[in-house]
């Protein structure tokens, strides 16, 4: 059969000798090499023991503040909202409903992208010429990673971004390797998606198109096919701008707050490459840097260093903007992909074998730490995980400040409202205020005070959080009338949160209510 013309260019540009040579078994080369058989059995262990793990740790210990907030942001359908687009608190919304209020249910989608995380790292694998061992350690590493477990425990704005990054990377290398036009238009798919989860995964297409530019394949730039799914996404994009334009663009806003927060309270630069190698585990970390390297320098992975380029790239930008490491780990999976086939070259001696085993036992036993599956009374130590620590303590939350509300006199009750200084305590008392008897919360706390405002008519409020003389600012009076405690006694952020009684409001809400506003958790004390 003649080869078809592609065919010829495609030998020809692998260095092949001559056009239509047969491939060399085994090639290291994407270009010239169907990739290896899937190694699905054991793969698809890894994914399902990763799943498992997840969902049985998923109701476990509460909510985290970011659910909380969706799930109220769901209840206020919009084309955006302050600090994300619509569809991670849209999609909050409908599991809560479908599933009666279930945590489980509500994490259960975060376990199933962090399973297919695990397979789409051992596909990327593959695609890179990865046989049966390589494919098993790159799927392995995905799932004794511990941001990969953390973010696969939680329905959150990052659990979603990386898995879809991973998928993007996957489609890039496939692409690669067949040049197959149609891959394009599933990379518009993941790009739209990623687009409403999260607006800075538009960083992340910016970097990879200057990574491009400067290692290649250029080729890909010139296929119409990918400049219609950028098209695309960024039309899907439009209306979440839209809303960001009208409301003055509290993102760009956010993105200085976290920029503050990171600096002043994570570690700030120093603490960003540590923590990226950290969160990628122990072999992790090993696979990541080899990986790295290999895309870097080595000749046969020349096609695929735009990638590397790329994480490269993003590192610097967030080094310089403060942003948080685990905004580059949808990239680890290509990383770990890399260094995992180039070490099948190694001789795999029973040694070697009990050693690679041995590392990823110890990965996995250090993995499994940042999983709530110890007893809830282990919080209270000063060393415990504060996300952890985060999840626990809501129902006592949403017990203190009803206690207050009945102590009104019931003429006064019926017109009190709650307000919150944090858009999680609000998220709280809207999931647990209702069957207590508490009207639905207000806060305006990052995106919660765009979600609604009081009505204009004056009433007393029980006010969550912040000290006596910030509140004075908009009510005469103003009184202590209780305490934020829990039954575990954690002491997290709402641990002795003040539980205030204010009247005499001095202005209209109309008024007001902007002042309300704030992005920093603590600037309403300032």
């Amino acid at each position: 059969m003649r080869p078809r013309a592609r065919d010829k260019a495609v030998h020809r540009d692998s260095g092949s000798g001559r056009p239509g040579a047969t491939p060399r078994p085994n090639s290291a080369d994407p270009l010239t090499d169907a990739p290896p058989p899937l190694a699905l059995l054991p793969v698809a262990a890894i994914a399902g023991a990763t799943a498992a793990l997840l969902l049985f740790t998923a109701h476990r210990f509460g909510y985290f503040s970011d659910e909380l907030y969706f799930l109220a942001a769901g209840r206020h359908p919009a084309w955006g909202y302050a600090d994300q687009p619509p569809l991670l608190p849209l999609l909050a919304h409908a599991l809560d409903v479908v599933s009666h209020g279930s945590l489980f249910w509500l994490r259960a989608p975060a376990a199933a992208v962090s399973a297919l995380g695990v397979l789409t790292a051992a596909l990327t694998a593959r695609e890179l010429g990865g046989r049966r061992a390589a494919q098993i350690a790159t799927a392995g590493a995905y799932a004794v990673s511990p941001v990969m477990l953390q973010m696969g425990h939680l329905l959150i704005t990052a659990t979603l971004d990386i898995f879809l990054t991973t998928v993007t990377t996957w489609l890039l290398v496939r692409w690669v390797r067949t040049r197959r036009d149609r891959l394009l238009l599933l990379v518009g798919l993941t790009a739209a998606l990623s687009l409403q989860v999260k607006f800075l995964s538009a960083g992340f297409w910016a970097v990879l198109l200057v990574a491009l530019l400067l290692a290649g394949p250029r080729d890909l730039l010139r296929r119409p096919l990918l400049w219609v799914a950028a098209a695309g996404a960024l039309l899907t994009a439009v209306p979440g701008l839209l809303w960001q334009a009208r409301n003055g663009w509290p993102q760009l806003a956010m993105t200085e707050v976290i920029s503050h927060e990171v600096a002043t309270e994570e570690g700030g630069r120093t603490m960003f490459l540590p923590t990226v190698l950290s969160a990628s585990g122990l072999v992790g970390a090993v696979l990541l840097c080899y990986g790295l390297w290999r895309l870097l320098t080595a000749r046969e992975a020349r096609a695929h260093r735009f990638l590397a380029v790329t994480f490269a790239g993003l590192c610097a930008c967030y080094l310089v903007v403060h942003g948080r490491p685990y905004y580059v780990s949808g990239l680890f999976a290509v990383l770990w992909a890399a260094g995992a086939t180039g070490l099948q070259r190694l001789r795999l001696t029973r040694p070697r074998l009990w050693s690679a085993a041995a590392a990823y036992v110890l990965s996995a036993a250090l993995a499994v730490l940042v999983l709530p599956l110890y007893p809830v009374h282990r919080l209270t130590r000063p060393s415990a995980d504060r996300l952890a620590m985060e999840s626990v303590g809501w129902p006592d939350l949403a017990a203190s400040v009803a206690r207050v509300y009945r102590e009104l006199p019931a003429d006064r009750r019926g017109r009190a409202l709650v307000i919150t200084d944090r858009y999680d305590q609000a998220g709280a008392l809207d999931r647990y205020g209702p069957a207590l008897g508490l009207p639905r919360p207000y806060s305006g706390h990052r995106g919660y005070w765009y979600l609604r405002r009081p009505a204009d008519d004056s009433a007393p409020v029980v006010f969550v959080g912040a000290d006596a003389r910030y509140l004075r600012r908009f009510f005469t009076g103003v009184r202590k009338a209780g305490t934020v405690t829990n039954a575990q006694k954690v002491h997290n952020l709402n641990w002795g949160a003040p539980i205030w009684i204010c009247e005499g409001q001095r202005r209209p809400w109309r008024t007001l209510w902007p002042r309300f506003s704030h992005l920093n958790a603590d600037s309403a004390r300032k």
